[in-house]
Order: structure tokens, then C-alpha cells, then sequence
């Protein structure tokens, strides 16, 4: 099974909640799912990859993009991910 990858791009103070949804969750599967938060004003690693994000977005594996966020909808994306 190989590793996954969850990045999220914060780009305001609401969407904190969302990147601590994302670690909990990951923070279940141990080892097999990577988490790397970025905050935009702050990082700039995400830009060359994704563009210029206006909106909290989750993004798993570098292909599936997530912009409505909800912890159900975090689990659902992470959880489908370690199945692949």
C-alpha cells in the first residue's frame, strides 16, 4: 500500500479547524498518510504546483482537489485514498 499524501493550503483564520481536522484523521492511519499544511501569505512551496488559491483547499495524492470542506468530507477523501 503506498503512502499517501494530504496537503492543505489554509488561507484564512476560519480554516484552521480544517487543518486540524486533517491531522487528527491522518494522525489514525499512523505512518501510511503524510500531512503537509501550508498557509498562504507564509509558503510559497504550494504555488508552482497548484497556482495562486483563494479558498481552503485540500489536496490528496497532488490530483484530488478538495474546496468544500466538512470533517466528513476530510475522512470520506483520506479514507478512499488508503484504499487505492
Amino acid at each position: 500500500m503506498a503512502k499517501v499524501h494530504v496537503e492543505f493550503i489554509n488561507t484564512c483564520p476560519c480554516c484552521d479547524e480544517h487543518g486540524a481536522n486533517i491531522k487528527n484523521i491522518a494522525a489514525r492511519f499512523g505512518d501510511q498518510v503524510e500531512v503537509s499544511l501550508y498557509y498562504a501569505g507564509k509558503d510559497f512551496g504550494y504555488l508552482k504546483k497548484y497556482g495562486m488559491i483563494s479558498k481552503g483547499t485540500m489536496i490528496v495524492n497532488g490530483r484530488k482537489r478538495y474546496d468544500n470542506l466538512t470533517r466528513e468530507i476530510i475522512e470520506k477523501a483520506i479514507t478512499e485514498a488508503m484504499a487505492e
